[in-house]
């Protein structure tokens, strides 16, 4: 039976940690977060998954602490293997396994590599992403790769949505592979870092609307950062306004070339973008109260400062 170090946190942890489970793998000991108090926790918990079976859990502050290191190489581990752990794991770490480090990301590498891939994908209008298990090395996400499973991006699709698809293509890629990875028959295919791509993290001021953008843009950026994650808004005078869901856009253009305005016409809100197209919103709030039905007589200061303006 092969023997694991598993650092895993979030739905990626749980369905991978499944997988290995489920293959019979002796999972030593799984590392893991403590949760952040001042995080929206949408996600499944990896610790409480482990105490279901019994696996000792630690949360420690520096997976690389030479002690720590230390006590997981008396372990004297098969694998190590990391699904969406936060922190960098360095050579000590990777060094202990007898068969290899690998990591689950949630891209088809070489794109995307780094931080928040899903997120990334869909502001660049991506039609398709995926997860990719490969070596882990000290650089980020550059190992060879071992699996990969590609999902497709709908053009309405939000990250959550997207995010619940790649957690799948991880669960599917990883259990394809393991029984050679186990026995030793997988192949490792390098990466072109030349060929991919980089991203770093994102905060939540990234999500500040800038509605001189095409629609396009806007739109991406809108569904890219859609609840659960913090959300895409502008400032108004009366308060912010946050967009958690638009419709993707169809082409048409608006009545104002392309100065852009936020508008009502038949009961629904409109922006027009700096392309001149029209993105309807779908879901608004305004200084955290649900913006309903729209009217001739449901005016609101405009985000652009004027008077929004009903259309028939």
């Amino acid at each position: 039976m092969s023997k694991a170090i598993v650092f895993a946190y979030h739905n990626v942890g749980v369905r991978c940690l499944s997988v290995l489970l489920a293959h019979g793998v002796d999972v030593l000991r799984v590392v893991t977060h403590t949760d952040n108090p001042a995080e929206t926790i949408w996600f499944d918990s990896v610790a409480e998954l482990a105490a279901r079976h019994g696996i000792p859990v630690i949360t420690p502050e520096d997976p690389n602490d030479p002690a720590l290191v230390a006590e997981l190489a008396s372990l004297q581990p098969d694998f190590l293997f990391s699904f969406y752990y936060r922190l960098m794991l360095k050579a000590p770490l990777l060094a202990l396994p007898k068969s290899g480090a690998y990591n689950m990301h949630g891209s088809l590498l070489p794109r995307y590599r780094g931080r928040v891939p899903v997120n990334w994908a869909i502001i660049h209008g991506e039609r398709e992403t995926g997860a990719t298990l490969h070596q882990m090395v000290e650089k980020p996400d550059a190992g060879g790769i071992v699996a990969q499973q590609a999902v497709p991006i709908l053009p309405d699709d939000t990250a959550f949505e997207v995010f619940n698809k790649v957690t799948l293509a991880a669960e599917m890629a990883l259990d394809g592979v393991l029984p050679d990875l186990l026995a030793g028959r997988a192949v490792a295919k390098a990466q072109d870092l030349a060929a991919g791509s980089y991203f770093g993290g994102r905060r939540a001021e990234d999500g500040r609307i800038d509605w001189t953008q095409p629609a396009a843009a806007v739109h991406n950026l809108i569904r890219a950062v859609a609840p659960p994650y913090p959300g895409a808004f502008s400032d108004t005078a009366q308060g912010r306004l946050q967009v958690l869901r638009s419709l993707h856009p169809s082409g048409e253009k608006g009545p104002y070339s392309g100065r852009p305005t936020l508008f009502i016409r038949n009961g629904h809100l409109y922006a027009e973008c700096g392309d001149g197209g029209l993105l309807r919103l779908l879901a608004v709030e305004l200084a955290g109260s649900p913006l309903g039905a729209f009217s001739a007589d449901n005016q609101i200061n405009a985000i652009f400062g004027t008077p929004t303006l009903s259309l028939s």
